[in-house]
């Protein structure tokens, strides 16, 4: 593996590191932007946008297979086309993305005149996945959440109008097989739960599923997609067992590891099912499940009868699946050597982060961590530019080097997990859920106590220079310096009044420039630049002065 991946070039995002999939799937359509390096194995997910397209919600069977409606084709266009604008704005050549469609798509009469209508609208390819190439990417997207690179895995994923299930080991897939049983289509098709079991139960037994995942010695069972995601949130929250949505979150996160039982499922299937005959049921149901209240039933009682076929008593759940494998098949195909097992250590940073975080949250620190890595970087290549001589006042103390952008990046993605339990002193609940957990594997106990104190001096009281006591001079010349990297960048993040997708951390005859553009603009022209959001700088006057007072240099946040 090639360990020279270039670092990103400033002021643009027509960069290698960016990499998008669509996931044209039966009950919504999903874009994921990603950011990577290559070198270091390092996957984080800048964009996640979802369109609820309900593709094959209208499907009509006039025809021995179901065939799209026009309404639905043209839900699914607009999608499409919203998602291409938003790729346009990150400027991804064409080759750094990729739509891909799933099992509503694969199985329609009329797949030929959606693709031909999609393609002539978009100006771009739409691969339509057999089962097996979409189940076989599912375990690929599992490897970047998980480390289980060495371990024999059984990955299942519920979609609106098929299962993949896939065996994988060291990221060879060893057996894939898709059934064509999803939370829609057995939704429209089924009524009476009784019947929908029987139905789940012949498909199973027909397929010869079992005998064939049995011939393995399978080491971890684990869920993925949205249906699998909602089961286990319901069971951490305790829907089964009438528990307010909000009471004893935060506990119960510190105990769980994203996973549930049989018996977990089965308590949830039942609570579900007295739903049905309850008034009010389906109220309670819609509140918390919201757009997938309508599938989860018939998803949950799909999972429960194969829990019980394959004998299955506990499922772990992955925050990535087809999205992520696609994109990670497109770095294998583009970066010679690249390891689908590099950096297990950043897959805990981000397993963490999700469990904690929800999808907003998440993109405030992922956005943090892109405005953190393009300082980091500028500071980095300044410092090696004016290190030749020991009075150059240009220099900066102390070299920076990839070890101290991994801790700057990981404590950027945690810094806000403590917001689960309220904004007062959220950064210091974060610090306690970092150093009070074994969550951060592959990491020592200084490198995690690092982390942790970058995390909890991102905001309030800025550390004392005897912060990180024990530790060498230069050890603590660099936290301070990564400390204030945070600080700027959390603060620019919550500061932003739009979606900027260009930035460039650059030297000017005051100090430091940190320029931000939105996406719209193709270049930078000193003649346009201006004060962001007018009176930014302002705004973050303290975390100015604090970059001034450790780097002997002024930073201005300026915007094209």
């Amino acid at each position: 593996m090639s360990s020279s991946f270039p670092p990103p070039t400033p002021a643009t995002t027509t960069k290698s590191n960016l990499f998008a999939a669509v996931d044209m799937g039966t009950n919504s359509f999903k874009l994921l932007i990603v950011s990577t390096d290559p070198s270091s194995g390092r996957f984080l997910a800048l964009n996640r946008i979802k369109e609820p397209v309900l593709l094959g919600l209208d499907t009509t069977t006039a025809t021995a297979k179901p065939t799209i409606s026009a309404a639905s084709i043209h839900r699914a266009i607009s999608a499409l086309l919203k998602f291409q604008q938003i790729l346009h704005s990150h400027r991804l050549p064409s080759s750094n993305y990729r739509f891909v469609a799933t099992s509503a798509v694969r199985e329609a009469a009329n797949q030929t005149q959606f693709l031909d209508s999609a393609r002539e609208k978009l100006g771009h390819p739409i691969e339509t996945l057999s089962g097996i190439e979409e189940a076989s990417l599912i375990y690929l997207g599992v490897l970047q959440f998980y480390s289980v690179f060495h371990s024999t895995v059984l990955t299942i994923d519920i979609g609106g109008g098929s299962t993949e299930f896939t065996v994988g080991f060291k990221g060879k897939v060893l057996f894939s097989k898709s059934l064509k049983l999803g939370h829609i289509t057995l939704t429209q098709n089924f009524i009476q739960i009784t019947r929908m079991r029987e139905h789940i139960q012949k498909e199973i037994e027909n397929s010869g599923l079992i005998k064939e995942i049995k011939e393995f010695k399978i080491d971890v069972v684990i869920g993925s997609s949205g249906t699998i995601k909602a089961i286990e949130k319901a069971v951490c929250k305790g829907y089964a067992s009438n528990v307010d949505e909000h009471v004893g979150v935060f506990e119960e996160f510190n105990k769980r590891e994203w996973k549930f039982s049989r018996e977990e499922l089965k308590g949830l299937v039942e609570r579900l099912c007295e739903e049905e005959k309850e008034m009010g049921g389906r109220g309670r149901r819609e509140g918390f499940f919201k757009s997938r209240a309508g599938f989860i039933l018939a998803g949950t009682i799909l999972l429960d009868d194969i829990f019980e076929r394959l004998e299955i008593e506990e499922m772990e759940v992955s925050g990535y699946a087809l999205g992520e494998g696609v994109t990670t098949e497109m770095l294998g195909r583009v970066f010679q050597g690249f390891d689908l097992n590099a950096n297990a250590r950043w897959r805990s940073v981000v397993r963490l982060a999700s469990r904690f975080n929800n999808k907003k949250r998440m993109r405030a620190a992922a956005i943090c961590a892109g405005i953190a890595r393009e300082m980091f970087e500028g500071l980095r290549k300044w410092n090696e530019l004016h290190n030749n001589g020991e009075n150059d006042s240009n220099k900066v103390l102390v070299r920076l080097d990839v070890g101290d952008l991994e801790y700057l990046e990981a404590a950027c993605l945690l810094h806000n997990i403590g917001l689960c339990t309220g904004k007062k002193g959220y950064h210091k609940q974060s610090y306690r859920v970092i150093m009070n957990g074994d969550h951060l594997h592959g990491y020592n106990h200084k490198e995690v106590e690092l982390i942790a104190l970058l995390v909890r001096h991102h905001r309030k009281k800025f550390p004392k220079s005897n912060s990180l006591e024990g530790s060498i001079v230069e050890v603590k010349q660099k936290f301070r310096i990564l400390c204030i990297i945070i600080r700027v960048s959390t603060a620019v993040q919550q500061c932003l009044p739009v979606d900027f997708q260009n930035m460039e951390f650059a030297h000017s005859p005051e100090g430091f420039e940190l320029v931000l553009s939105e996406a719209r603009y193709e270049s930078l022209s000193p003649n346009n630049m201006q004060p962001l959001g007018g009176d930014i700088n302002a705004l973050l006057e303290k975390e100015l002065e604090q970059f001034r007072m450790v780097l002997k240099k002024r930073l201005a946040i300026v915007v094209a």
